[in-house]
């Protein structure tokens, strides 16, 4: 669903794409109602006891003048959406999907961890805007299994240098971990990567990924990439998350840019996923967010928020949210901006669905506009997300296979439930 944004294509090029906000003004399309199929049945689920086994900018004058019918098809149309079963089909806004899209080249930038006594090979690549949370296998993890401390020098007078080790704590605690880099004869370019897994007694598993990098024209970059398996201390069911955090920054000019990305997920259709954006090229700033909560028992809601300025003082700014169960529920918005006079725009709309085939749709704009009626229209809806918990497990087959270290008979893991699980993202 997401449009795919470029930046730093590779080490010598910067570029940062813009964002496309839609208008937020209401549908009057006739739309088919379709219904959920419980489908928390099929799902997987494994154990986690103690088991040793920037928009583009609008005219200069800062018009209001929107295409309508553009901006409502580019909303709801549905016919991008995923249907795994009879499912409500969302509106096609800028959720990413979570079917990842990392379109790099692997066994060029990230080729698996060679033998000892070969170096490891350069990976002074940026990472790339908008390519929501890799796969696992798109990492091409591949730890040492015996320690090591070696370094050397390559014919064209670059180095580098690997280490491999594992640390141990209380509680069964084990963490495995390699680190490499490099840097150029000059020292005008450098590169540093970590690869680790982590276990413990209480079922605990990781798996992650940091690196950064700079080169020699002045770009810098930093990426981390993490996936965990745990017991969520309230349900006591398998959950496991993802994460991802990405930066770039042009050396140039005033450029770069910022993005958060996670997702989780629990083996009975429980499903969390959101994205925090910034970026800057130069006079423009811009800020996207957005999330999804699915409780697995059919309530759903979606949110955006975009927003971005210029140092001339020109703001603009579009959000959104929606809220359904059972085919009753609400969408509302805001598209609005300021010209570098101050001058302001805005139009605010809204929908209420009552499960019928009857929409209250309502609206006005600082330019006059309004609307308020009641129209026969069917309701289109996400009710469970494309990718799932049963998608999440078949993808994580490195991290599953993570095994803790072995427990003395009569020493049990101590469950401190809270005390060291990441924290729930914010929506605002």
């Amino acid at each position: 669903m997401a449009t795919s944004h470029r930046g730093f294509a590779t080490h010598s090029e910067f570029i940062l794409s813009k964002l496309y906000f839609s208008d937020g003004l209401a549908p009057a399309k006739q739309r088919r109602l379709c219904f959920r199929r419980d489908r928390l049945a099929t799902l997987s689920r494994i154990s986690c006891g103690c088991s040793d086994s920037v928009v583009p900018i609008w005219g200069a004058n800062g018009s209001g003048n929107i295409n309508h019918t553009k901006g409502e098809s580019r909303r709801f149309d549905s016919s991008n959406s995923l249907h795994r079963v009879r499912v409500l089909a969302s509106p096609a806004m800028p959720f990413a999907s979570a079917l990842s899209r990392f379109h790099s080249k692997q066994q060029k930038f990230y080729p698996q961890c060679t033998p000892r006594n070969s170096c490891p090979q350069s990976r002074d690549t940026p990472p790339t805007r908008d390519t929501g949370i890799a796969n696992e296998k798109d990492w091409g993890i591949s730890l040492l299994s015996e320690n090591v401390n070696e370094s050397g020098t390559n014919e064209d007078g670059s180095t580098w240098y690997r280490e491999s080790g594992e640390d141990l704590g209380e509680n069964g605690y084990w963490c495995r971990w390699t680190r490499m880099g490099g840097k150029s004869h000059d020292g005008s370019s450098e590169w540093m990567e970590t690869w680790w897994e982590k276990s413990d007694w209480s079922g605990y598993k990781e798996l992650g990924v940091e690196k950064s990098g700079r080169n020699p024209e002045g770009d810098s970059w930093w990426e981390t990439w993490q996936e965990l398996l745990h017991q969520d201390e309230w349900s006591n069911l398998a959950r496991i998350e993802k994460s991802a955090q990405k930066q770039a920054k042009k050396g140039s000019e005033s450029a770069g840019w910022y993005e958060r990305w996670w997702e989780k997920y629990d083996a009975k259709g429980w499903t969390e996923k959101g994205a925090h954006k910034y970026g800057r090229l130069n006079e423009q700033s811009w800020w996207e967010k957005w999330g999804e909560h699915y409780d697995g028992r059919g309530s759903v809601l979606k949110w955006t928020d975009k927003w971005a300025e210029t140092e001339v003082g020109s703001k603009w700014g579009d959000k959104w949210e929606e809220k359904f169960f059972e085919g009753i529920g609400a969408r509302q918005g805001e598209t609005w901006h300021v010209s570098p006079t101050g001058e302001c725009w805005s139009r605010t709309w809204g929908e209420e669905h009552f499960g019928n085939g009857k929409v209250h749709k309502y609206g006005k704009s600082t330019a006059s506009e309004s609307w308020d009626l009641v129209v026969d229209e069917e309701t289109y809806y996400e009710v469970e997300p494309h990718y799932g918990w049963a998608d999440v497990v078949g993808d994580s087959t490195q991290l599953l296979s993570i095994k803790p270290r072995e427990r003395p008979p009569g020493v049990f893991p101590k469950l401190d439930f809270g005390a060291s699980l990441p924290q729930g993202e914010d929506q605002t």
